[in-house]
């Protein structure tokens, strides 16, 4: 895509690299700070997402709301303890219809639990609206767009 040097394309997928490693070594502090305060979050099946429907499984309208959300999990909700792994492929990147950068890249989740064998948790495509915000690129917006109609027993984190 013209207009778009290797060193911005370097960029984000080193912020889809911290993605993943936030999320997979439970760094949610650092996580929220990829986003800027008034993101986007939506976890949304492909079939909704590719006929327009605005049904998600998860859906966050600012950073606030994920800090919430990450409390929620981490200090009042009761589960099988798990881990991830986030596997995020190199991101395809342009100028999005409102000038900001935009990227899409497949993603696939791995979750592991003590004494089993790990299995698929997730797959899709992130779609984001990224901007340049405190020197640093930021999600403005990130659609998690996973391609089975069927979820898991319980989507806690964020994937």
């Amino acid at each position: 895509m013209a207009g778009l040097t290797t060193e911005v394309r370097m960029a984000i997928a080193d912020l889809n690299a911290e993605y993943a490693a936030c999320l997979d070594e439970r760094r949610f502090d650092a996580w929220l700070e990829l986003f800027t305060d008034d993101c986007v979050y939506k976890l949304q099946p492909r079939e909704n997402h590719d006929r327009g429907l605005p049904h998600a499984t998860m859906a966050f309208g600012s950073k606030d709301i994920l800090r919430d959300r990450i409390y929620a999990v981490t200090q009042t909700l009761f589960h099988i303890p798990y881990t991830t792994r986030h596997v995020i492929g190199w991101p395809r990147v342009w100028i999005g219809d409102d000038c900001l950068l935009a990227a899409e890249a497949n993603y696939m989740v791995v979750r592991v639990r003590d004494n089993e064998l790990p299995e698929l948790f997730s797959a899709g495509r992130y779609l984001d609206r990224i901007v340049r915000n405190d020197g640093r690129l930021k999600f403005k917006e990130r659609l998690c767009i996973f391609d089975s109609a069927l979820i898991p027993d319980s989507i806690l984190y964020p994937i």
